[in-house]
């Protein structure tokens, strides 16, 4: 049995993201909330709210156990890149690329 949750559209840029879900994949769930709260990058915040997420569903739809949980699968995509201009010298625009990304997250139970 598994459960998943994701988060669409976060104003983070996926590669800065992908560094922080690197270092949580196949890990326990317990194990994973300690490495979040001692990784010191922006993505945290919001991956550890995702993990939260995905145990609670996990233990209510499913009715599985919180501590025999790890992440069986977890992976960012890109999202829609906003676009905006920055004025530059003698009338030019500079482009700005505001990126986002997508984050999907699977737990299952250890057998």
């Amino acid at each position: 049995m598994e459960a998943k949750a994701s988060v669409n559209s976060v104003r983070i840029a996926a590669r800065k993201v992908r560094l922080v879900v690197d270092l949580i994949r196949g890990k326990n769930v317990g194990d994973a909330y300690a490495i979040l709260r001692n990784t010191p990058r922006g993505a945290t915040k919001m991956v550890e709210k995702l993990l939260k997420s995905v145990v609670a569903n996990a233990e209510h739809n499913y009715q599985l156990d919180q501590n025999n949980l790890f992440i069986k699968e977890i992976y960012v995509g890109e999202g829609r890149t906003l676009k905006r201009m920055q004025p530059h010298a003698q009338g030019r625009g500079f482009a700005i690329l505001k990126r986002t990304s997508h984050v999907y997250i699977t737990v299952a139970e250890k057998e």
